[in-house]
């Protein structure tokens, strides 16, 4: 048995995909609810003064190589996002009206899947409009939420109280106040959340 850690994410980042379709399986297999906590990356990556790799060529071209290889270790259906990168502040927002009408975890699938296993444009409103209505979420309403300065300041609270707990990037994982980076230090987060049970 291993107890609940927190997971800190962002749809722009597909190891952020790939972290969250192993942590359904585990989940599933332990019975437990894992704590999902959305922030902005790009907010993380202004603090810890960090370029991101979508814009450094040379790490670009080799995380698409190596999201692919992690995808089909862990057999998960990936396809790396032509659009890519993502700008994802509106639909981290949105994880925020998601928590407040109990939706959050089919609006975190939809997105995830939509962003890394289907390939979809989510720059384009017009796409993100019409997953939202699949989500039964009144489009024009749901802007006008995310627009309000409370959604606004409360992920950029998640955000700045992540970095100072020591987040730089995602996915990041944090279990008995240690911090472990990156979907493939997993196997470490269930060693640590399965102490002193």
């Amino acid at each position: 048995m291993i107890k609940p850690f927190d997971f800190f994410f962002d749809f722009a980042s597909p190891y952020s995909y790939l972290a969250h379709k192993q942590i359904k399986n585990i989940e599933a297999l332990n019975n437990i609810k894992i704590n999902y906590m959305p922030i902005l990356l790009g907010g993380i990556f202004k603090l810890a003064d960090i370029k991101a790799p979508a814009f450094v060529p040379s790490k670009a071209k080799f995380m698409i190589k190596d999201c692919k290889l992690f995808a089909e270790k862990y057999n998960i259906k990936f396809k790396f996002n032509s659009f890519f990168p993502i700008q994802s502040l509106n639909l981290m927002r949105g994880v925020l009206i998601a928590e407040e009408e109990n939706k959050a975890s089919s609006y975190i699938e939809k997105f995830f899947d939509s962003c890394w296993k289907d390939g979809l444009n989510l720059n384009d409103q017009i796409m993100v409009d019409k997953i939202l209505k699949e989500l039964k979420f009144d489009p024009e309403n749901f802007k006008l939420k995310i627009s309000k300065q409370n959604i606004k300041d409360e992920l950029k609270k998640r955000t700045d109280n992540a970095f100072l707990k020591g987040v730089f990037g995602v996915p990041t994982f944090l279990v008995n106040n240690k911090i472990f980076w990156g979907q493939d230090r997993l196997e470490f987060v269930l060693k640590e959340a399965g102490k002193n049970i």
